[in-house]
């Protein structure tokens, strides 16, 4: 399976593959893999237990891209916006385009840095989960 099948199709896989990192995924609202549809995210961040609610707002399978918005969680009491994209940008290398895109509440809010270290070992685990 490939990364943008991972986060596109099964992403509840996630938690079993990288449970120190997310401990759950579920799917309230649409099918999974589907534009529009819901996921309620459950994650540790710099040890602490969070919550996001994401959705899709866009697919490009040619691109093997998704794009996921916050629309409710932890990440909105700090960013005014959040959204993550990755891009499968090499076919079965499976090299992975990561992009965390924000905007701050206020100027004091801090960069996003925690969660780009989550994604950084998110993408280690997964790659060490799948290369057994």
């Amino acid at each position: 399976m490939g990364f943008h099948d991972l986060f596109r199709h099964k992403p509840h896989h996630l938690a079993i593959i990288t449970p120190n990192h997310i401990q759950s995924c579920d799917l309230p609202e649409g099918e999974s893999g589907d534009l529009g549809s819901v996921s309620l995210w459950k994650y540790t961040d710099e040890g602490q237990e969070k919550y996001a609610k994401t959705v899709i707002e866009a697919i490009d399978e040619e691109k093997k891209l998704v794009k996921f918005k916050a629309v409710e969680g932890d990440v909105l009491q700090i960013y005014k916006e959040y959204t993550t994209i990755h891009v499968d940008t090499n076919g079965d290398d499976h090299l992975v385009t990561w992009t965390n895109a924000y905007e701050k509440l206020s100027e004091d809010s801090p960069d996003p840095n925690s969660l780009l270290n989550l994604a950084i070992n998110l993408i280690k685990e997964i790659e060490a989960h799948y290369a057994k």
